[in-house]
C-alpha cells in the first residue's frame, strides 16, 4: 500500500511546531487589526472566544487521530463512521479550507511588502488585492512552498521547527516592544467603549477576521500522522500545546495592537475606520520603532512562509486520503518510496493554489472563505467520535476522555454558532461551494449498485440537511448576522443550538459499520497479530 512509504520520523516536537507553525502564519500579521477593526477592544475576548472553540474541536480531533494514525486522516473520520457521502462532503470541506490557506500565506508576504519605501513595491498591492505583478510574486512563493516539500519529510521537518522557532519569538518581541514604546489604556475607552459594535461583532470577529483561519492550525499535526513516532503519546500533545502557547502569543499581540493604536486614528472613523495596509509595521513606525518595523517586514516572509510550507505538506497528505476513500485517480496516492512524499499529490494542490490566487487576492476575502469552509469540515469530528465508540466499540483508542459525551455536543453548538456568526451572504457562498464538490462523489460513487450505495446515501443525508437548514436560518436570521431579520436577535443564537443538537443526534444515529470501518478494523486486527507474534518471538528468544 503506498502509504507504507511514509517514514515515521516526527516527534512531539516536531508535531507541536508543526501545529504551531500553522496557527502562527500571516494570521499574527492582520488577525489582530481586522479584530479590532471589527470589534474594538472587545476582540481579545474574540481570541479566547475562537481558541475556546477551537480547543473544544480539538479534542475530539485527538481522540479520532490516535485511533487512525494515517496521512491526510482529518479527511477520513467521517468516511468511517459514516461512509463515503459525509465523508466525501467533510473531506472536500476540509480540503477547500486547507489548500486555499496556501495562496493566503503567499497573499499576506506579498501586502506587506507592498508597504516598503520602493515604487515597485508598492505597486503589488492597490489597497484591495494584489496587482498582476503582485499575483506573479505570490507565484514564486507557492512554488517555493512546494518545492521544499518535494524532496524529504526529513527536510521539511528540520526546516519547520527552525522557522517555527523564529515565529514565536519575533510575534512574542513585537508584542512586548510595542507595549513597552506606548501603552495607552484610554484606547479601551475611546470610539465607543469596549464593545463598540456589540456583541454580534465579537462573535463576528471570530468567525471571520482571521482567528478560525489561525487556530485551523491544530489539525495539521493530526494530517501527518502516518509520520508520527508515537501518535498516541505526541499527538494530543501537540494538538494541545500548539493552541494554548498560539492563544497566549495571539492575546498579546491584539493588547499591544489596542494600546499603541494613535489616538488621532480613532477620532473620526474610530476602531472600524482603521486603515493599515501593514498594520504591526506601520504601529512600529509610527512610534519610531524603525527596527521593529524592518523586522516585521522580514517576518512577513518567514511566518507566512512557514505556514504556506507546512500546509502544503499537510494537503499532499490530505489529497492522498481522499484517494484512499476512493475519491480520486489511484496516481495521487502513490508516496516515492525514496522520499516518503507523495508528490503527485503536491502537484494537484500546486494547481489548486495557483486558482485559489487567481480569483482571490486579498487576504481578507481568502480568510474569510477559509474561515466558513473550516468549520463546516468541524462538523464532523464531533459526531464521528461519539458514532464510532458505538459502533465500533472495540476498536483501540489510545486516546479516549471520559467527558467525552459532554464534550462532542458542545463542539457541534460552537461550529454551528461560528457558522452562522459568519453572517449572511458568506455562509451561503461557501455552502454553495461545498456543492461544487458533488460531481467528483457522483462520478465516483453513483455507478455502484443501487443497493451498495443506498447505505451511503441514507448515512450522509443528514449533513446535507444540515448545510441547508444553516443556511436557511443564516438567510432568516437578525440583521446583525446580516440576515433578514425573520428571527429575532437573541432567539436566533438558540434556534442555532437547538440545529446544533438535533443535527448531532441525528448524525449519531445515523452512523453505520461500513466498508471503510470494516478495512480498518481488519488493518487493526493484523496489526495486534503483528505484536503479539513478535512478543511471543521475543519471549521464546529470551527464554533460550
Amino acid at each position: 500500500m503506498s502509504g507504507s512509504n511514509y517514514r515515521r520520523s516526527l516527534g512531539t516536537v516536531s508535531l507541536t511546531a508543526v501545529g504551531l507553525g500553522s496557527i502562527i502564519g500571516s494570521g499574527w500579521l492582520f488577525g489582530a487589526a481586522k479584530a479590532a477593526h471589527l470589534a474594538g477592544p472587545a476582540a481579545i475576548l474574540a481570541w479566547v472566544i475562537g481558541a475556546v472553540v477551537a480547543l473544544t474541536i480539538a479534542l475530539t480531533y485527538t481522540e479520532l487521530g490516535s485511533m487512525f494514525p494515517k496521512a491526510g486522516g482529518m479527511v477520513r473520520y467521517g468516511q468511517y463512521s459514516h461512509g463515503s457521502l459525509a465523508g466525501y462532503l467533510a473531506a472536500w470541506a476540509n480540503w477547500i479550507a486547507i489548500v486555499s490557506v496556501i495562496p493566503g500565506e503567499a497573499t499576506a508576504s506579498v501586502q506587506y511588502m507592498a508597504s516598503w519605501k520602493w515604487a515597485w513595491a508598492k505597486g503589488l498591492y492597490d489597497g484591495k488585492e494584489l496587482t498582476l505583478s503582485g499575483v506573479a510574486l505570490a507565484s514564486v512563493l507557492l512554488i517555493v512552498y512546494f518545492g521544499l516539500n518535494w524532496f524529504a519529510i526529513s527536510l521539511f521537518a528540520k526546516t519547520n521547527t527552525a522557522i517555527t522557532v523564529f515565529k514565536i519569538v519575533v510575534p512574542t518581541l513585537t508584542a512586548v516592544t510595542l507595549m513597552l514604546s506606548h501603552f495607552d489604556t484610554h484606547n479601551l475607552h475611546r470610539a465607543g467603549g469596549f464593545a463598540p459594535s456589540g456583541w454580534s461583532a465579537v462573535f463576528n470577529a471570530v468567525a471571520v477576521s482571521g482567528i478560525v483561519w489561525a487556530f485551523n492550525g491544530f489539525q495539521s499535526p493530526l494530517n501527518m500522522a502516518a509520520e508520527a513516532r508515537d501518535p498516541k503519546r505526541s499527538l494530543p500533545k501537540a494538538v494541545i500545546s500548539s493552541i494554548l502557547i498560539a492563544l497566549v502569543i495571539y492575546v498579546a499581540l491584539q493588547v499591544a495592537f489596542l494600546m499603541a493604536v494613535p489616538a488621532h486614528d480613532l477620532s473620526s472613523g474610530g476602531w472600524a475606520g482603521l486603515n493599515f495596509d501593514s498594520p504591526l509595521a506601520d504601529l512600529a513606525i509610527a512610534w519610531g520603532i524603525n527596527w521593529l518595523a524592518v523586522t516585521l517586514y522580514a517576518d512577513a516572509f518567514i511566518s507566512p512562509s512557514g505556514t504556506g510550507m507546512i500546509y502544503a505538506a499537510t494537503t499532499s497528505r490530505m489529497i492522498h486520503g481522499v484517494q484512499e476513500n476512493g475519491h480520486l485517480p489511484k496516481i495521487f496516492g502513490r508516496v516515492d518510496p525514496k522520499t516518503g512524499v507523495p508528490r503527485p499529490a503536491l502537484v494537484l494542490n500546486l494547481v489548486v493554489a495557483f486558482a485559489f490566487l487567481a480569483v482571490f487576492r486579498g487576504w481578507g476575502s481568502l480568510a474569510a472563505i477559509v474561515s466558513v469552509a473550516t468549520v463546516i469540515s468541524y462538523i464532523t469530528g464531533p459526531v464521528a467520535v461519539m458514532s464510532l465508540r458505538r459502533i465500533a466499540p472495540d476498536l483501540p483508542r489510545p486516546v479516549m476522555l471520559k467527558a467525552m459525551p459532554v464534550i462532542a455536543p458542545i463542539a457541534m453548538v460552537f461550529g454551528s454558532l461560528v457558522l452562522y456568526w459568519a453572517k449572511w451572504p458568506l455562509t451561503g457562498k461557501v455552502i454553495l461551494l461545498m456543492a461544487i464538490g458533488l460531481p467528483i462523489w457522483a462520478w465516483y460513487e453513483l455507478r455502484k449498485p443501487w443497493e451498495q450505495l443506498k447505505p451511503h446515501l441514507k448515512a450522509g443525508v443528514w449533513m446535507i440537511a444540515y448545510l441547508f437548514v444553516m443556511a436557511a436560518v443564516s438567510y432568516a436570521g437578525s440583521k446583525d448576522y446580516g440576515g433578514r431579520g425573520w428571527i429575532p436577535e437573541g432567539v436566533d443564537l438558540g434556534v442555532v443550538v437547538v440545529i446544533g443538537l438535533v443535527f448531532y443526534v441525528w448524525g449519531l444515529r445515523s452512523a453505520w459499520p461500513n466498508p471503510s470501518l470494516a478495512e480498518v478494523l481488519r488493518e487493526a486486527e493484523e496489526s495486534a497479530a503483528d505484536t503479539a507474534g513478535d512478543d511471543e518471538g521475543d519471549r521464546v528468544a529470551s527464554t533460550a
